[in-house]
């Protein structure tokens, strides 16, 4: 299986943007979480969530060509055909089926919704907010608009409560909290 080493090495070669190798981290690290919660493999999940917006620089104005771009670059390496799979379903090319695919599709949106609900506290850090404090802004439709909720609240499909969900993730955010700067 591919290392996570070579997998950075990927990231940092086709993600140019700043901002969206943090989601990847952040994506990463809330997966590691929920494969550790679920008794599944940390690294096959981490790399799904490490390599998941892989082609998003070239894909951001094609999305009918996100998560197929990522595949055709990763064709050479050795990524285990489920994480691929996971890839295709976070970005709707596939129905979430196995609990990687449906955990990376309630992921994707909820770190950006951490992120922006640190962004909005004076102090800008991971560490000051809650999953009270997420749950109020959850109900706010205005707050983080692109972050989907019908998406976050996924996490049903797969066993957890939105409340043991975002404090999984939140608890995995904090814990590389200055790699994202927050």
């Amino acid at each position: 299986m591919i290392s996570r080493e070579r997998a950075m090495e990927l990231l940092k070669t086709h993600v140019k943007t700043k901002n969206l190798v943090k989601h990847c981290l952040a994506a990463e690290a809330v997966m590691r979480a929920l494969a550790r919660e679920f008794n599944e493999d940390e690294e096959k999940w981490g790399l799904a969530g490490l390599l998941h917006d892989l082609d998003y620089d070239y894909t951001k104005d094609k999305p009918e060509e996100h998560g197929l771009k990522t595949l055709e670059i990763l064709k050479d390496e050795d990524v285990p055909e489920d994480v691929l799979n996971a890839i295709l379903a976070h970005c709707e090319k596939k129905t979430p089926e196995t609990l990687m695919e449906k955990a990376l599709y309630a992921v994707d949106p909820t770190t950006g919704f951490i992120v922006a609900a640190a962004l909005i506290r004076p102090e800008k850090k991971l560490d000051v907010i809650d999953v009270d404090f997420l749950l109020r802004r959850f109900k706010e439709k205005a707050f983080a608009k692109g972050a989907s909720r019908e998406q976050m609240r996924t996490c049903e499909n797969f066993g957890l409560s939105l409340e043991k969900f975002l404090e999984i993730s939140l608890e995995a955010m904090k814990s590389i909290a200055s790699e994202l700067g927050l």
